[in-house]
């Protein structure tokens, strides 16, 4: 195992020197949500193993099938030829105590400088991220403890961190997937220019609805997009109006409004046309909080149903408050798919959410219009 530690520190070396410049190495290889666990093969059924199991393979309840965050798969090696097979993949996890004396152990050290080692034996420090380790568009991930038990409660302890930051990895692989076969850019810059924001389009969505309307004496626009395939129905909507503040917006409120706007804009077919679209409140929902380009966005996922039907599907749902312009922007993805993993796609639907931009100048732009006119 020394010469596996040698060629560790060789390859650190060479990411270095290559971070210095243009990276021209192969990007790792594996598919989306796949994550590779290197432990040593005796450790598989470990606490370590298990908190593992737990954070990175939990259950997604907000998404119809309960599927899991991540498709976790251990590996050991014995030789490094198996070690660099290993280093291949987009997601690495490496996990061991940090003074056993398996090959993973001692691989793991080989990557740890000796003030780190310090930290970990002393508990002041367990997780370690790296970037693009040996391949481009990599995420990898040192997990080290002074003991099995230790390491696996530090994990536990710190889940929401470790998700996160692997699941923002993969959103921002997303955004570079979705858009790789082309983009409508004119659409886009249709919107910025009559709506005063935009969002990225993929190639093949269609735009339908776009009117303005007034409800409660207020006026109030909204915008829809379909990507209809076969077997795999995807639509988007966006609300948006001018508020005096946002004191009345929580999780309440956004599920109530979903529910109207679906209600009255989404329908059932020629068949069923008493149906429309809701949230399927006995099934997990949440709603998280995060700024996105300086603007509060709540982020609401979980699972729409048909009344009288079977239908239902994932959605992902944001609302967001630009300070600046004082417009409230509620804009939701939802599929029908009942033949597709549809973890993935609530990945693509966060990930396009995310390109949301409002135009902060917009409300000035309006007054200026409106006194020339």
């Amino acid at each position: 195992m020394k010469e596996i530690g040698k060629l560790a520190s060789i390859l650190l070396l060479a990411v270095i020197w290559v971070g210095c410049d243009s990276d021209y190495r192969r990007k790792a290889s594996g598919s989306f949500g796949q994550l590779i666990v290197v432990m040593d093969s005796a450790d598989f059924e470990s606490k370590t193993a298990e908190a593992l199991r737990q954070t990175f393979g939990g259950w997604t309840q907000t998404i119809p099938g309960k599927p899991p965050r991540f498709d976790l798969t251990f590996r050991d090696f014995d030789s490094n030829n198996e070690l660099e097979q290993l280093k291949q993949f987009r997601n690495v996890i490496v996990a061991s105590p940090i003074d056993d004396s398996t090959n993973v152990a001692e691989f793991m050290r080989a990557l740890l400088s000796d003030e780190v080692e310090r930290q970990v034996r002393d508990g002041e420090a367990f997780a370690f991220p790296l970037k693009d380790q040996w391949y481009r568009d990599q995420w990898l991930l040192l997990l080290a403890a002074p003991s099995d038990s230790a390491l696996a409660t530090q994990i536990k302890n710190s889940q929401k961190t470790l998700v996160d930051n692997l699941i923002d990895k993969e959103l921002n692989r997303w955004t570079a997937e979705i858009y790789e076969r082309g983009e409508q850019v004119a659409l886009e810059d249709s919107l910025w220019q009559n709506h005063g924001w935009k969002i990225r389009v993929q190639h093949d969505w269609i735009k339908s609805i776009d009117t303005t309307y007034t409800e409660n004496n207020e006026r109030v626009h909204f915008l829809t997009m379909r990507r209809p395939l076969p077997n795999n129905d995807r639509w988007f909507w966006a609300w948006w109006k001018e508020v005096d503040n946002i004191n009345h917006v929580d999780d309440d409120w956004i599920n109530t409004k979903r529910d109207s706007l679906n209600k009255k804009w989404f329908e059932g077919s020629s068949t069923r046309r008493n149906s429309f679209v809701t949230t399927a409140y006995k099934r997990p929902h949440k709603t998280e909080t995060f700024r996105m380009n300086g603007d509060l966005v709540y982020e609401s996922r979980g699972v729409w149903r048909m009344t009288e039907d079977a239908m239902a599907g994932p959605f992902v749902n944001f609302t967001v408050y630009d300070k600046e312009t004082s417009r409230l922007f509620m804009l939701e993805f939802a599929q029908f798919a009942p033949k597709y993993d549809k973890r993935k796609f609530v990945r693509q639907f966060r990930a396009m959410l995310r390109t949301f931009k409002s135009d902060s100048t917009w409300q000035a732009n309006s007054q200026k219009s409106m006194a020339i006119n």
